[in-house]
């Protein structure tokens, strides 16, 4: 099984940036997906999560109105769309997915499997 993370890069404030999680050795969309970011000398923390069916979705405050999260199950993949980025969203971003079938994963240990994480950097 792997997680493929792509898509970060260097934007400035306010850009934009979309980042893909694709999957193989597994069927993605038979798992929730979550995306978690750990910012320099910080602990990794929640982003946002998408059911198995894309029921349920949540975003951490600190992003909600400015990412999206989402499924492409053609490409079996998950992708976070990131827009109005703030310096502050720095970090490195990590895909995971979830055999949790029930509930909204949003702590780190209810994940089975990680991407390797891309680097995101929002300059001022």
């Amino acid at each position: 099984v792997q997680l493929q993370a792509s898509g970060g890069g260097l934007v400035q404030a306010g850009g934009s940036l979309r980042l893909s999680c694709a999957a193989s050795g597994i069927t993605l969309s038979s798992y929730a997906v979550g995306w978690f970011r750990q910012a320099p000398g910080q602990e990794r923390s929640f982003v946002a999560y998408i059911s198995r069916g894309s029921t349920r979705i949540k975003l951490a405050d600190s992003v909600k109105g400015r990412f999206a999260i989402y499924r492409d199950n053609a490409k079996n993949t998950a992708l976070l769309q990131m827009n109005s980025l703030k310096p502050e969203d720095t970090a490195v971003y990590y895909c995971a997915a979830s055999g949790l079938g029930f509930g909204v994963a949003v702590t780190a240990g209810h994940y089975d499997y990680w991407g390797q994480g891309t680097l995101v950097t929002v300059s001022s």
